[in-house]
């Protein structure tokens, strides 16, 4: 039997990959040249931390959406801006699942309520 080798050339964007964070924008939750771990995914939920992709450009933040629906990027660290994503093409490109701090494993589990998929400019 056999198989087109091109039906399975993409199943790459669906496994995780790390990340070395740098900078301080998330800190104290994710200090600077700890190493993230991102589960491919176009939704999300309240809370999370993602990577997103907002009018062409990647940010690592967690995602608050407010009782209006109206989501937002937000920083741990309260010396950077709050992203808003109203208005804005934007698409969630994924999940960050676990962080590494010197050897030290934290694990970020998915929320069942997830949020979203693609949101173009409205």
């Amino acid at each position: 039997m056999e198989h087109d080798s091109s039906e399975y050339a993409d199943c790459s964007y669906n496994e995780p990959y790390a990340l070395q964070v740098l900078g301080d924008s998330m800190e104290p939750e994710f200090p600077d040249k700890c190493i993230i771990v991102i589960t491919p995914s176009e939704v999300c939920y309240n809370g999370a931390y993602i990577i997103a992709e907002v009018e062409g450009e990647r940010w690592f933040r967690r995602y608050i959406q407010d009782d209006e629906g109206n989501g937002r990027l937000v920083a741990e660290n309260p010396a950077y801006p709050d992203i808003e994503l109203k208005g804005k093409a934007w698409q969630i490109q994924g999940i960050i699942v676990q962080r590494n701090v010197k050897r030290k494993i934290k694990h970020y589990h998915p929320k069942t309520h997830a949020i979203g998929k693609t949101y173009p400019i409205t």
